[in-house]
């Protein structure tokens, strides 16, 4: 499937293209110098994984969201918190990645779970179920020959595809892991469909970084390479601003302005309108950043006039940075985080003063609205 270029309304798209270049610079720079970077970093993973369900029509509580990945759930966790706690761990590897990690083969096989990582989590391993081999490579044996064979033949199939010639059909995958396709659908080729989405990042380039990468995330959405990992676009698109340099001191965070459109423009049939919503969600996020950054910073002033007149070895700023880091916090948290008993805990909670944001007898919670 092909997702065409030479046609893109230009013209029409460039005060809205204007517009999010402009925010978008404004919260990168801000972010980069903030005295509250690393909890606006941290926090906006969480917000940005609570909305991809959003987007994607699933309502996931960004409270629930935070405890799961604290190991420390009130409930069973349901499907849609393991997919938005999957959608964070992503954020949180891309992040920690080389800016164009995410949008290499390499990056791409891990975040689909196609290979595994090393512990360091820079260099994947093969695990794909589509590789194992019955007997264990003697010592002093590797693969790479075997890897770096995969990648030529992908590349000589994109280079016949964007040189107008016709693919040669590939022959069906059975999965060791799903022999019966109840997971994966073999008239549904995921790598096809993902080396046309990829081959698109040449002509992208060519585009202001802003419309570059909803151009990207557009084509995402039109051509589907993961049914399973829809979600996954939107980070593309986020780690693709950051590859260009557009957004350098975090990961940006697309769902949470795309939240703020409506629904039948996000899913029109005109590309026009389809991709001045995403630049105007763009546009949104991006105020929503500047907003957030503002309400931290006093937050953290705030709290910082508690800690005039205390001891050195205090560790009520301790507990500022875990308050300032995610968006609700519990006393077992920040027991845990400080290293104190849960006593403790709510005795700090005290002294800072922190808004009560759950109102429940059996489990509160606090943090920065």
């Amino acid at each position: 499937m092909r997702y065409d270029l030479t046609t893109l309304p230009l013209a029409a798209l460039l005060p809205a293209v204007v517009k999010a270049e402009d925010m978008l610079a404004r919260l990168d720079e801000r972010v980069l110098r903030h005295a509250v970077a690393n909890g606006f970093r941290e926090r906006g993973h969480f917000f940005d994984a609570a909305g991809a369900l959003w987007v994607g029509g699933e309502l996931v509580h960004v409270e629930d969201l935070v405890l799961h990945d604290a190991r420390m759930d009130t409930r069973t966790p349901t499907h849609e918190l393991t997919i938005a706690h999957s959608v964070l761990r992503s954020r949180r590897r891309l992040w920690a990645a080389d800016p164009s990690w995410g949008l290499e083969p390499a990056g791409l096989a891990v975040l689909r779970g196609e290979v595994g990582e090393t512990d360091e989590g820079s260099t994947p391993r093969s695990t794909s179920a589509r590789s194992i081999e019955p007997d264990e490579p003697e010592e002093g044996e590797d693969d790479f020959g075997v890897d770096f064979a995969e990648i030529d033949a992908i590349l000589a199939r994109s280079d016949k595809i964007l040189n107008g010639g016709v693919p040669e059909p590939r022959q069906p995958i059975i999965d060791a892991q799903d022999p019966l396709a109840l997971v994966r659908d073999e008239d549904w080729d995921e790598d096809e469909r993902l080396d046309s989405w990829r081959a698109l990042m040449r002509e992208a380039d060519l585009l202001p970084a802003t419309l570059g990468a909803v151009v990207l995330f557009d084509a995402w959405e039109r051509i589907e390479p993961l049914r399973r990992q829809h979600w996954l676009g939107g980070l593309l698109a986020s780690a693709y601003l950051r590859s260009r340099g557009k957004v350098t001191s975090h990961l940006f965070c697309l769902n949470v302005g795309l939240k703020a459109v409506r629904h039948d423009r996000r899913r029109a049939p005109d590309r026009t309108t389809r991709l001045t919503a995403f630049l105007e969600a763009m546009a949104l996020s991006a105020d929503s950043g500047l907003k957030e950054l503002d309400r931290l910073s006093l937050a953290k002033l705030q709290m910082e006039v508690r800690l005039k007149d205390r001891r050195s070895n205090s560790s009520l700023p301790e507990v500022i940075d875990i308050v300032l880091s995610r968006p609700i916090v519990s006393a077992k948290m920040i027991a845990r985080h400080v290293g104190i008993t849960s006593r403790g805990a709510l005795n700090l909670v005290t002294e800072l003063g922190l808004r009560e944001m759950t109102g429940r007898g059996r489990y509160r919670g606090w943090g920065v609205l």
